[in-house]
């Protein structure tokens, strides 16, 4: 007899496998018991702002390549105005601030490659 312990979906069973004279093996008992719980994950610690960077940042909504950038530093701009323009799929796409505000930096150049979700400028 060989005893084995096989989790199905969370819950864990403890099965006894006897060996027939023919050498097949046929299941005996399974009594399902409480998996083991794993440890809680723990949360992860924000990363710090860089030095000068703002609170809100601007951030690409597609992969691509920064065309150009449309602010500066220091530059007043309103909700949706344009921050940079990305071309994706051979598309000219504008990012726009996302609130009125201040541009603190600018993260990118003009020519660099961005994926979804990269950080373009910060502002506050």
């Amino acid at each position: 007899m060989k005893s084995y312990t096989i989790t199905v979906n969370g819950t864990a069973y403890d099965v006894t496998v006897e060996e027939n004279a023919g050498g097949a093996a046929a299941p005996a008992v399974s009594t399902p018991k409480a998996a083991p719980k794993a440890a809680p994950k723990a949360a992860p610690k924000a990363a710090a702002p860089a030095v000068g960077a703002g609170a809100v940042k601007v951030a690409a909504s597609v992969p691509g390549k920064v065309l150009k950038v449309e602010a500066a530093p220091g530059q007043a701009v309103k909700a949706g105005d344009t921050v940079v323009i990305l071309e994706s799929m051979k598309m000219e796409i504008p990012v726009v601030a996302p609130q009125d505000g201040t541009i603190v930096s600018i993260e990118v150049k003009e020519g660099a490659a961005v994926e979804n979700g990269d950080t373009l400028a910060t502002m506050n």
